[in-house]
This record gives C-alpha cells, sequence and structure tokens, in this order.
C-alpha cells in the first residue's frame, strides 16, 4: 500500500492513479485501481474515465514528468481505441495494466496445475506473474495434495502453505520447462448460465430473462488452456464463447448474496465450445449435448484468487479466432453478477471446494452473424480476460 496521500492539488480533470502499478495516461482507465489507490473519490470524474466511471479517484494536473508508453499487456495487447467510445471527441484508450504488482499483496495467488518436462502426474504450482516462472507448489508443500479440488478442500491452511511457498523464493521452474493443465481439472460440477449479457440478448434479439438459466458441462469437457478442441464428426456448427469462471473455494447450500462472494476462491478463463446445431436442433433443443462434447470446456491459465482481481464485474473479456478479434466487452454487462448466480443456484445444489461456475458469454458468437462462422478444424481461438490471462486453443 502506497500509505495516506496528499490532498490533491486543484487543475484539470485528469486521473492521478500515481501508484507503481498505473500508467498516469490522459485517457487512462484502469479498473485495477479501485480499492487500491489511497486517493478519495473526486467529487466528478476526471477526463480520461469519462462521466459514468465508476474507478476515477481524483482529479488533478497532469504531470508531464510522469507521461510514459506503456510496458507491453502480458496479455499480449497494448492501448487500442475503445469502439465507439470518446470524451470531448478524443477516442478513449484501453490501456495494459500492469499485473506483476498484484503478487504483492497479502493472499494474491494464481494457483495452476502442470507437468513438468518429463511428464508425470500433475503437480500443484503457481505463477510468480502472469506468465511468468511457476513455483512448483507439490515440491515446497509435499503434504499438500496433488488435486486443485483437494487443494481448495483444505481451505485457508492449504491456501497459508502456498502463500509461504511463493514467498520462499524456493523451488522455480523456469515457464518453458512445463505444460499447464486445467487449474481445476477433477470439479464435482461444472454450472453455466446461459444469456447472462445484455449485449448478448440483444444481438439474437431475445428478452432478458427475469432469473438465471442454468445447464451444465460434465467435467470431461475440461482440457487445459493450451490444449487442442477437438472437432466432432457429429457436428457441423462447433462455435467459441469465452466466457469468466468463478472457483468455489467454500461449501455452501441456500447462501445468501451478501456472503456469496465468501464462497468463491477465484476466477479462470473459460471457453464454453458449443455443436449449434446439437445445442439449438437435436436432441429436443436441450443444450446438455451440445455443450458437453470431450475438449469443449478449455480452461486457465491459472485460477487467479479473488485477493488479486480488482473488480470482477468491470474486466474486459475478448475472444478471437484466427486473430480475428470476434468478442470484445466487458464483465459490467452482466445480467445477474456472481452473488446472484451463487445465490441462486445453491438453492438447488450444494456448492462445493472446486465446482466451476461459468457465467455466460458476451455477443459475438459465430451463430448470430451474418452469415453465420463456425470453427473448422485449423482454427486457433484465442480467449483472454483483464487480469486473469489468455488460453489459446487450436481447433484439431
Amino acid at each position: 500500500m502506497l500509505g495516506s496521500a496528499p490532498p490533491p492539488p486543484p487543475g484539470n480533470l485528469l486521473c492521478l492513479h500515481r501508484g507503481p502499478w498505473c500508467w498516469d495516461l490522459p485517457s487512462h482507465q484502469d479498473p485495477s485501481c479501485a480499492g487500491i489507490c489511497p486517493f478519495p473519490l473526486a467529487p466528478r470524474a476526471c477526463a480520461g474515465c469519462g462521466p459514468s466511471s465508476p474507478h476515477c479517484r481524483v482529479s488533478a494536473p497532469r504531470d508531464p514528468a510522469r507521461a510514459k508508453s506503456p510496458a507491453p499487456s502480458t496479455l499480449g495487447w497494448g492501448p487500442r481505441p475503445v469502439p465507439g467510445s470518446t470524451w470531448g471527441g478524443i477516442p478513449r484508450i484501453r490501456s495494459p495494466v500492469p499485473r506483476r504488482w498484484r503478487m504483492r499483496l497479502p493472499g494474491a495467488m494464481r494457483l495452476v496445475r502442470f507437468r513438468g518436462a518429463g511428464g508425470g502426474e500433475p503437480r500443484l504450482g503457481l505463477e510468480e506473474a502472469a506468465g511468468g516462472s511457476l513455483v512448483d507448489l507439490s515440491a515446497a508443500e509435499p503434504a499438500l495434495p496433488r488435486s486443485m479440488r483437494a487443494f481448495l478442500e483444505t481451505g485457508q491452511s492449504g491456501l497459508a502453505a502456498a502463500r509461504r511457498a511463493l514467498e520462499s523464493g524456493r523451488h522455480r521452474l523456469p515457464r518453458g520447462t512445463v505444460r499447464l493443465l486445467a487449474p481445476v481439472g477433477d470439479p464435482e460440477k461444472v454450472i453455466c448460465v446461459g444469456l447472462n449479457y445484455r449485449d448478448h440478448c440483444l444481438e439474437q434479439d431475445v428478452k432478458i430473462p427475469k432469473e438465471p438459466i442454468i445447464f451444465s458441462k460434465f467435467p470431461s469437457a475440461i482440457i487445459g488452456p493450451f490444449d487442442d478442441i477437438v472437432h466432432p464428426q457429429e457436428s457441423s456448427e462447433v462455435d467459441w464463447e469465452v466466457e469468466l469462471a468463478a472457483v468455489i473455494g467454500k461449501k455452501g447450500r441456500h447462501i445468501e448474496e451478501s456472503s456469496a462472494l465468501d464462497h468463491v476462491v477465484g476466477f479462470t478463463v473459460a471457453n464454453d465450445v458449443s455443436a449449434r446445431d446439437w445445442q439449438m436442433r437435436r436432441n429436443g433443443r436441450q443444450w446438455l449435448l451440445g455443450k458437453t462434447f470431450d475438449t469443449f470446456c478449455p480452461l486457465g491459465p491459472a485460477l487467479v484468487t479473488k485477493d488479486a482481481v480488482a473488480d470482477v464485474h468491470n474486466l474486459s473479456i475478448r475472444c478471437s479466432v484466427n486473430g480475428r478479434l470476434m468478442q470484445d466487452s466487458s464483465t459490467s454487462q452482466l445480467i445477474f453478477r456472481l452473488p446472484k448466480l451463487i445465490a441462486w443456484v445453491s438453492r438447488f445444489v450444494t456448492l462445493v471446494p472446486g465446482d466451476i461456475l461459468l457465467t455466460g458469454t458476451p455477443p459475438g458468437v459465430g451463430v448470430f452473424r451474418k452469415p453465420p462462422v463456425f470453427l473448422k478444424r485449423g482454427d486457433e481461438v484465442q480467449c483472454e480476460i483483464e487480469e486473469l490471462g489468455t488460453i489459446c486453443n487450436k481447433v484439431v
């Protein structure tokens, strides 16, 4: 933390998120500052964030000494215009957010599962930073389970052991020597939500649901963040769906919305791959079979603990196919937010550690394009969510 901050001097309305993790740009709109910056809320929004920004903190004159070009983003994309978004006629820019600082926050971790260069059984680990070297948690704490689900069942004691391993400076592995697996490979349940983005409802001209629409995938659909998606012979309409996935860390039934996030350990990136012919026309139009072919649930790259995410309901979410941007939205568009979803689902089933909740997809899926576009063998699908990371899967 930065400690106490001086009162902001008067001047033009410009961002002053002057923490070591922030880029002082006139068009700055960094959601990672919410709840972290020590500056008080500004009485008005700043020129960079726009009049509706929920995370503007303070106004002050721009400091030329601080003007700098942002470093490369760990997600692989740099500053770019936000389509259709301006302030005072000047295009707003989505700036990359340095993420290494998150490892300094108490409790913030990026948990992974991996296999070493020699193969063998899956092991637990931690990323030192997004895309960085790994800590071999199974070597640092041999008493811990090797299954992420079993690890999460240990609760706070397991997380504390992981923090010790992260802080020890030992058992480091270069990123290039390991193969990342899905952060949770054996959940009891994979629970999915349909029609949960306002703009996704608009693109298919359907009414916004009044209650969450729930379906599921089988755990056998899960693959790792860089594994291949197998195009089934039974379908000719395989589609993409980037989604925010929440992972349950604490058992509960009939959970109150006010305490729902206490039951979440963290978040990861998911692709809810879907065979539209089976989902929309075959098998009585039940969604299950079209959603749960083997390899239809890529996950990863890490389980990012909630301590490391400033505002899960204000993250950029994107999907590209062969380098062409197909989906580009924000989790602010969610109709039912996580507390509501968790409370709703727990009315029907008991949530247990390791359960995965896919929260829905934004607009831009292939089936609603004109003409429709579907995945074919050889295509490469990249899904990314701000602060969480990127997964990339080839269709074979």
